[in-house]
């Protein structure tokens, strides 16, 4: 059975390229080869390639096993989402309105 392509917003793409450059570039500040962070991630050299180009295709597992393979970057994943604004002003939106105060000892 084919695999389905991932489809992408444009600007979904340009951060995940973004994301892919950053990667590249904690790499080589590191002064780590692509085949050594592969050897440590447990990829393959193609899939480090493939994720510092910002692929779709590529698992999100293989996304943080290579940030983990940068010397434990991927504690920066729990970041994402972490503070979610929007979400919350739509869960506040939905909370009951008292519409009066509480009676003394009714709390």
């Amino acid at each position: 059975m084919p695999r389905k392509a991932v489809v992408l917003l444009p600007h979904t793409q340009q951060i995940l390229s973004q994301m892919g450059e950053q990667i590249k570039l904690a790499r080589l500040r590191r002064r780590i080869s692509a085949s050594l962070v592969a050897e440590r991630a447990g990829v393959s050299r193609a899939t480090v390639w493939a994720v510092e180009k910002g692929a779709p295709s590529v698992a999100m597992g293989a996304y943080a096993a290579i940030l983990h393979a940068l010397n434990n970057m991927d504690a920066d994943l729990l970041l994402v989402a972490k503070d979610d604004a929007l979400g919350r002003k739509l869960q506040d939106l939905e909370l009951p309105v008292r519409k009066r105060a509480p009676k003394k000892g009714e709390e």
